[in-house]
């Protein structure tokens, strides 16, 4: 285990973020100096838990964020500051609904069976001017921009700056290109063990942000952030592996798209789930404007809207692109990077418990011929349906932790009243003169 005073020692830290994601995805830290990170190791940072969006309020007490050392990231644009994720604690407890204690959690329930979950995320995002209003990019109109060289080439500097410092953090970057909708990108690296996958998640959102600051531009993971372009994705490719993470257990040639049976059956609880899921993958009001959205500018959403699986073929939720994998192409970009991979080894293992069937793989154009697609399962309509469908589901709710799923079905719940509260100016022009 790393020891963080040696690290800043070596290193030539001068401060330490003791970082923390909370119920809605925000990220929150508190700068320590290097000559204080032995004490916070050992006690923690304090946080009130009610400033943030957890459920908690202002009589409970402090809750201290316990950095994991294993975690720690040298900020590669500002080294003298290094970035760690830290574990929720209260008065000697774990924070049950802390999104990175109910993932360390499920990780856990995974080793029990000796399995580990391995990942890989496609975190799509724009760069938008700083208001937020455009694209960064006056020239970036092209009707088909998907790869687009000419307009990767001109946000060069942002994204071979972002590529850098991830090939300096050793996480395997290897392919960056601008995405189907004009201002987007998207930058892949290496997949790793599901804990793994979802610190780097969180990292990579704040890094993106804060070089793109430095551009003079804004990045967002929003998951529409404009209404005639495709949204912001954020696929998720799966697989499972045994204790050692030597020998990938959803591999076997012998069987259809070379899916085992354990990982039909870890296939089985997503599909079975995806409906509560969603509540957790798709997590905003706006998500519902990505995947339950009209075609795009560029001729098709590539988002689902309904329960499906399928080879090769992006129409689908799931998509199986080869051996051993499944992308699960539900995610958007506001998905919390540790309840992302939380849901989806919860789901998943509940599968593998049930022996869940997938149901039966679909080969058509989701997009031309969904409607053939019958007795498929439709994905919800907003937030609301959403959280719902999770408040229904019993075993995802009780693989998630009782204790998280309770806090999150009423912060959202709250989210969503507030959002039905709010006038707009729609309202007025369909309504006014009723």
């Amino acid at each position: 285990m790393t020891d963080l005073a040696t690290f800043a020692e070596q290193n030539g830290v001068k401060y330490f973020m003791i970082s923390f994601t909370d119920l809605f995805g925000g990220q929150r830290a508190k700068l320590v100096p290097a000559q204080a990170i032995a004490d916070m190791a050992r006690d923690g940072a304090g946080f009130a838990g009610f400033a943030t969006w957890l459920d908690m309020t202002p009589a409970h007490a402090d809750m201290l964020a316990l950095p994991d050392p294993d975690s720690v990231i040298q900020l590669p644009w500002k080294p003298e500051v290094a970035w760690v994720a830290a574990d929720c604690a209260m008065e000697g407890e774990e924070v049950a609904q802390a999104p990175r204690n109910v993932l360390r959690a499920l990780v856990a329930k995974a080793a029990d069976r000796g399995l580990r979950v391995k990942t890989g995320v496609e975190a799509e995002f724009f760069l938008l001017t700083p208001e937020g209003e455009a694209i960064s990019d006056p020239f970036d109109t092209a009707e088909k921009p998907c790869y687009d060289q000419q307009a990767v080439m001109r946000r060069y500097d942002v994204i071979a700056e972002i590529c850098d410092h991830m090939l300096a953090l050793g996480w395997g970057p290897y392919q960056n290109d601008h995405e189907d909708a004009n201002g987007q990108f998207e930058m892949n690296w290496d997949f790793a063990d599901a804990l793994v996958t979802a610190d780097r998640h969180s990292f990579f959102k704040f890094m993106v942000k804060s070089v793109a600051e430095a551009h003079g531009f804004r990045a967002t993971f929003m998951p529409k952030p404009l209404p005639n372009l495709t949204g912001n994705g954020c696929h998720c490719h799966v697989s499972v592996w045994d204790a050692e993470g030597r020998k990938n257990v959803f591999a076997d040639d012998s069987h259809d798209l070379g899916l085992s049976e354990s990982g039909l059956h870890f296939l089985g609880g997503i599909m079975k789930h995806a409906q509560g899921m969603t509540a957790l993958t798709n997590p905003t009001v706006n998500s519902y404007k990505r995947i339950n959205a009209p075609a795009t500018a560029s001729g098709a959403t590539w988002a689902p809207n309904t329960v499906t699986w399928s080879g090769n073929n992006r129409t689908h939720m799931v998509r199986v692109p080869g051996p051993g994998r499944f992308e699960l192409r539900l995610p958007d970009g506001a998905a919390n990077p540790y309840l992302l991979q939380a849901a989806i080894i919860a789901a998943g293992l509940s599968g593998l418990e049930d022996k869940a069937d997938p149901g039966k793989r679909l080969d058509i154009d989701m997009y031309a011929e969904g409607h053939k697609a019958r007795g498929a399962g439709k994905l919800p309509l907003n937030l609301l349906d959403a959280v719902r469908a999770f408040d229904r589901d019993k075993a995802l709710k009780a693989m998630m932790g009782t204790g998280f799923s309770a806090a999150y079905v009423k912060l959202k719940s709250r989210e969503w009243d507030s959002y039905t509260a709010h006038f707009t100016s729609w309202e007025k022009a369909n309504a006014l003169d009723v």
